[in-house]
């Protein structure tokens, strides 16, 4: 099953979705604020923001807080993404990291995922990020 593609509008909702979660960060350590933005297939929007912690392992990155906040606001126990926006504060190259490219993957093997590349916006797959990604 492939996802339908992105409008434009779409994508410019989520990049502004995302960049209003993006005030909203704890990023004390790193000065690197940054904000998500997801798009379910039933139509939702839902938000993230990175949280830093202190002892660094347990920060929490945008896309996975936003894919939980996803959860915890749905009345079913899974969600499928259509597509994610990541926006970050110092306006650099960022795609989500390794693990948050495994979880976009468990909650959404079709989604497609925006972020800024070294040659302006792109969107990929989770796919084309995570070709061989891990289920069970």
């Amino acid at each position: 099953m492939t996802t339908p593609v992105l409008t434009e509008s779409e994508q410019q909702k989520l990049r502004s979705v995302a960049t209003q979660a993006m005030k909203n960060a704890y990023a004390p350590y790193s000065q690197f604020h940054v904000g998500a933005a997801l798009l379910t297939a039933s139509g939702d929007i839902v938000a993230g923001c990175n949280i830093e912690n202190a002892s660094y392992g347990l920060s929490m990155c945008a896309e996975r807080n936003a894919i939980a906040n996803a959860i915890i606001s749905n009345e079913k126990d899974t969600i499928d993404i259509r597509a994610i926006a990541v926006v970050n504060s110092k306006n650099v190259p960022c795609s989500p990291c390794g693990a948050c490219r495994q979880v976009i993957w468990e909650f959404g093997q079709n989604a497609q995922v925006i972020f800024l590349g070294s040659q302006g916006w792109q969107i990929l797959t989770i796919k084309e990020l995570l070709p061989v990604g891990f289920s069970l």
